[in-house]
């Protein structure tokens, strides 16, 4: 099943989402790590619906972020989620749905449906906000990967505003392979942050990539390892090397 689990957006659902983040996850994630939010007035004053744009290592990451989340943004946030890994399964995609207002999106473009975008852009004209993890998976080794531009085309688009969030310490709590939390080695508990950039203007089209270099310089300034755009990088080689040329 791949399809789109559209009763989870009710209000009757929301209800019990706010009522899974706040009175399950919240205390169960509490019991492993220390949670620090920062950058939250980057969001005041801001008109909704925005786009956040965050790294991913981990299932951790969705559940931090939503709850990181003021209240008046997380009950209209939909999270992008891969359709071939929540979505194969009926009782996962009804379950991932419910808890964390997942929408599936195709990872691969020759599996896509035609009309595989329109669901985040109905969302969009819906007013919800969007989360989406621009890597497309999650890292395997903390580092912060290419940033697929699919984000920054749909800013344009719809006149919406990005917001990079940058998630630290998920990849040693919980990385891929992982079932469950862990503590330190001392059993202390680790830390983890929850970052809010500067919301990124919507640009053209193409300037997409541009768009997007901008988030992983967020998430740069935040003690990340990251993965610069090639493309971005061959055009500042040319540049510097004309201008010293």
């Amino acid at each position: 099943m791949k399809d789109d689990v559209e009763w989870a957006r009710s209000a009757p659902a929301g209800v019990v989402r706010e009522a899974l983040l706040s009175g399950v996850f919240r205390p169960l994630i509490a019991l492993y790590v220390r949670r620090e939010v920062v950058g939250l007035q980057h969001l005041d004053g801001m008109r909704q619906p925005a786009i956040f744009v965050a790294n991913h290592c981990s299932h951790m990451d969705t559940p931090l972020i939503l709850r990181a989340l003021p209240w008046r943004w997380r009950r209209r946030t939909a999270v992008a989620a891969a359709a071939d890994y929540f979505y194969k399964r009926f009782l996962l995609a009804q379950s991932v749905s419910l808890a964390f207002n997942t929408v599936p999106v195709e990872r691969h473009r020759k599996r896509a449906k035609p009309d595989a975008v329109t669901m985040l852009d109905r969302l969009l004209d819906e007013n919800w906000s969007l989360l989406v993890f621009a890597e497309g998976t999650r890292s395997r080794n903390g580092v912060v990967g290419p940033l697929h531009t699919g984000a920054a085309v749909l800013s344009a688009k719809h006149d919406v505003a990005i917001v990079p969030v940058y998630v630290a310490g998920t990849h040693a709590t919980m990385p891929v392979g992982r079932r469950w939390m862990r503590r330190r080695r001392d059993r202390r508990r680790r830390d983890v942050r929850v970052g809010f950039g500067p919301p990124i203007a919507p640009q053209p089209p193409e300037e997409r990539r541009e768009v997007m270099e901008q988030v992983r310089l967020f998430f740069e300034s935040q003690g990340a390892a990251t993965t610069p755009n090639r493309r971005i990088a061959a055009e500042r080689r040319r540049a510097v090397t004309a201008a010293t040329g």
